[in-house]
């Protein structure tokens, strides 16, 4: 069983997306291809809206990831047997160096291929 037929791996769905969650940060453009849904909505400081999952892989450039990345789970929630919300705090070195801190939160919807995720949002925070 994996996530990505749809089903539980780690006996969880809150442990299963916040391992998947955890991989995006340093994850590949295929990577993004695979575990996006078609279109994402992105809330960023520097960008938000709806967008379709090629334009945000072909924003992962090699090279431009992160390191020393801790996540620290804030909350879960599955309103329905298709989508679920995931929150947490995470802790990130970019890799010029400059640290980044922000309350994160991802919805993820079950498609028939695997849990994608739809939407994602970051709020950064001081320190």
């Amino acid at each position: 069983m994996s996530l990505e037929d749809g089903s539980l791996k780690n006996g969880s769905l809150e442990d299963d997306l916040f391992a998947l969650e955890e991989k995006f940060w340093p994850g590949d453009a295929e990577f993004y291809r695979t575990h996006l849904d078609e279109h994402c909505v992105v809330s960023f400081t520097e960008m938000a809206g709806s967008m379709p999952k090629e334009q945000i892989a072909g924003m992962i450039k090699e090279g431009q990831r992160w390191r020393d990345l801790k996540l620290a789970r804030k909350g879960f929630y599955q309103p329905t047997a298709d989508v679920a919300i995931i929150t947490y705090e995470v802790n990130a070195t970019r890799d010029n160096g400059a640290l980044h801190h922000a309350n994160v939160s991802s919805v993820y919807v079950r498609r028939g291929d695997g849990w994608k995720m739809a939407l994602h949002q970051q709020t950064p925070l001081p320190g």
